[in-house]
């Protein structure tokens, strides 16, 4: 865990905060709320909406030609958020994303990344190794599946639109969101019917 911001760190903020508000750019106001937003983002916003397009065809539609969209008509606020783009799995195709230099993640959706998201060992080994890091996690798809590796970056953050279980017929969007993890919106594991 990394430790808390030093007295310096915290002046340094403040100023560059002063200057936002002084030159208009943003109010004291718009910042407290950002941060409320972001401190009430989980992995349960994702779920939702993966339960939401499964269950919703027009709403499948919006999520994957405009996440960010889609995100909003869910209540979410993606104010100042890089644009979100969801890559949808099929049975001939599974999605793992991973950001390549440092941790970047929906964070509006899912919350902040867990610790193993941001190390430098799943980052190298995702992408030079996928299918080790997938069985590793207990996923393990068949050869004949394509497999592709998506780097989220600063400018654009993705998430994934994961298969929706056999035996989850008829269930409702609360019961169907709750079998999608945050594992499985960035692809390291498949939603199951329990």
């Amino acid at each position: 865990m990394a430790a808390p911001p030093g007295p310096g760190s915290i002046a340094l903020l403040d100023r560059f905060v002063a200057a936002l508000t002084a030159k208009g750019v943003v109010t004291e106001q718009e910042i407290v709320d950002q941060i409320a937003r972001t401190d009430r983002a989980s992995p349960e916003t994702g779920a939702r909406m993966v339960a939401r397009a499964w269950t919703d065809p027009e709403y499948r539609a919006l999520l994957l030609s405009d996440g960010s969209r889609a995100a909003e008509a869910m209540g979410v606020s993606m104010a100042g958020a890089p644009p979100l783009g969801v890559l949808e799995d099929t049975e001939a195709l599974h999605h793992l994303v991973v950001c390549t230099l440092c941790s970047c993640y929906p964070r509006a959706v899912l919350g902040y990344p867990p610790h193993w998201y941001k190390s430098a060992a799943y980052r190298a080994r995702a992408v030079r190794d996928p299918r080790g890091v997938l069985a590793e996690w207990g996923t393990v798809l068949p050869d004949t599946m394509e497999l592709r590796v998506v780097d989220s970056t600063a400018d654009y953050r993705w998430m994934v639109l994961p298969m929706r279980p056999a035996g989850t017929e008829g269930w409702d969007a609360a019961r169907l969101a709750s079998i999608v993890t945050r594992d499985a919106l960035v692809g390291v594991t498949l939603p199951h019917a329990a």
